[in-house]
């Protein structure tokens, strides 16, 4: 029996281990050795309910491709080189028994050995900073650049740059975690062969609810005191005229169905309405339930065009809590209320707004074009200004750049407006989608229109108002119109 299993083995194994010191082969062994290290270190992430969802394109595509490409590598390797052998005349009649002393053993052995102890040193590194890197803002933001870019930027200038995207965009639990990751693998081919829309549509359809997200953080059902708001407007005059108009906002919660919180999200409130377009800005009914009690409301337009109803969340009115868009007007005002563009300068804001308004065909052409238009300007039409207020000039142009740069995307198709804010009813219809006047019950109610109901209007347009003079608040620079 000895005999026989000795046979055996240099009957197969030994030729496999000569045949397999071969360039190709080796290649393979590296393959493999590295995607099974590589798996091991990433099986603790793939098996957690929270985690990067790319996470699973590395676990479940590129390791499994890079393992089952050497597992082919080996064969084919020992295959070329037993042919290579054979026709060279140097393919051994015999081989020696597979011991310590074979050479070809002995240098297979510490080829895997090494092989196995570099890829720890390097896979466990490895692995600890593509986790941490697909777990961050900036692998979100930055890596599918031209389609992200316009989110990102956004996002960095919103009040929750500092939280990882992952918080909001998939939350704890593992079922909202696989839904990740099977959209992660859809994302990255749509960028792959560019089939990606532009720009990207919005709102997200399978966005997780805000209740089991944004409420981890923020409690609508909590009372909240009245909050003051300034608005500053700046008058397309030659002296950019400054109003403002200052508001007190009722957010209310938990004190019933007061205030904007307690009427749309109180206990015992529910709101479910029905849209009747992609973006969810024109709605066709509305049922309210409150304390037992339900009343729908129907504008003229009751046709749904095969949308679902939606119960109304925070998302609805905070559509755009970390991607916020501006428009020019109200992102010149408040470039001009923080000083970045100069108010001493004539005819600024309207200057300011019809250079931002003009089509550019790409965001270098903007770069060029606009600090030239600006200066231009003020050196033809203004050239004392100009003389007197050289610095001036050219960094309100440079502020005035960066405010199309946060918010102008032509590789992605992002011009001004294209993502409405649903969140006041000044650029956008907001409040108004429901509190038109146009929804009806059927005993003839209306869906309140009152201002009162959600602010009281403080001041409205006026150069000084009393309030702040009275508060001490009359310089405060905050436009006050962030989400």
């Amino acid at each position: 029996m000895p005999g026989d299993t000795e046979l055996t083995r240099r009957g197969w194994l030994s030729p496999l281990v000569h045949l397999s010191n071969n360039w190709l082969s080796l290649i393979g062994v590296v393959l493999v050795t590295t995607a099974s290290i590589f798996w091991l270190f990433l099986l603790p992430e793939t098996l957690k309910t929270h985690s990067p969802p790319y996470i699973g394109i590395l676990a479940f595509l590129i390791v499994p491709a890079c393992f089952f490409i050497g597992l082919s590598l080996i064969p084919l390797g020992i295959r070329l080189e037993g042919r290579k052998e054979q026709h060279a005349g140097v393919y051994p009649s015999h081989f020696p028994p597979l011991t310590w002393r074979n050479h070809d053993l002995r240098k297979l052995v510490y080829f895997i050995g090494l092989t196995t102890a570099a890829n720890l040193v390097i896979t466990s590194q490895l692995t600890y900073g593509a986790i941490n890197y697909m777990d961050s803002t900036a692998f979100c933001g930055l890596t599918c650049h031209t389609v992200m870019k316009p989110q990102y930027t956004a996002f960095q200038n919103s009040p929750h740059s500092h939280i990882e995207c992952v918080k909001c965009h998939i939350g704890p639990g593992a079922s909202w975690f696989v839904r990740s990751k099977l959209s992660g693998v859809r994302q990255v081919f749509a960028v792959a062969f560019h089939t990606y829309p532009r720009p990207i549509p919005t709102p997200v359809r399978n966005l997780r609810p805000a209740r089991e997200t944004c409420e981890t953080c923020h409690w609508p059902q909590k009372f909240d005191e009245d909050r003051m708001r300034v608005i500053r407007k700046y008058a397309d005059d030659e002296t950019n005229t400054l109003t403002k108009t200052v508001l007190l906002m009722k957010i209310g919660g938990g004190n019933g169905e007061i205030g904007i919180h307690g009427r749309h999200l109180g206990d015992g409130v529910r709101v479910v309405y029905t849209p009747t377009d992609n973006s969810r800005q024109t709605i066709s009914k509305v049922e309210y339930t409150s304390r037992g009690s339900t009343t729908t409301y129907s504008s003229g337009d009751v046709s749904t065009g095969g949308l679902e109803s939606r119960e109304m969340d925070c998302l609805d009115c905070h559509n755009r809590p970390s991607h916020s868009f501006q428009l020019p007007d109200r992102a010149v005002d408040r470039a001009m209320a923080e000083q970045l563009i100069s108010s001493e300068l004539p005819f600024a804001k309207k200057q300011s707004v019809a250079i931002l308004k003009t089509a550019y065909p790409a965001s270098s052409d903007a770069a060029k074009e606009i600090p030239a238009s600006f200066v231009t300007f003020y050196r033809t039409k203004y050239p004392d200004v100009y003389a007197r207020q050289t610095s001036a000039v050219r960094g309100s142009a440079e502020a005035l750049l960066a405010i199309y740069q946060r918010n102008v995307f032509p590789e992605m198709n992002v011009q001004w407006g294209v993502y409405p804010n649903n969140l006041g009813h000044t650029d956008f219809p907001g409040c108004f989608r429901c509190h038109d006047g146009s929804h009806t019950s059927a005993d003839g109610k209306t869906i309140s229109q009152d201002c009162s109901a959600c602010h009281n209007i403080l001041a409205m347009d006026e150069a000084n108002p009393k309030i702040l003079t009275e508060l001490g608040i009359g310089e405060k620079k905050s436009n006050g119109d962030g989400q």
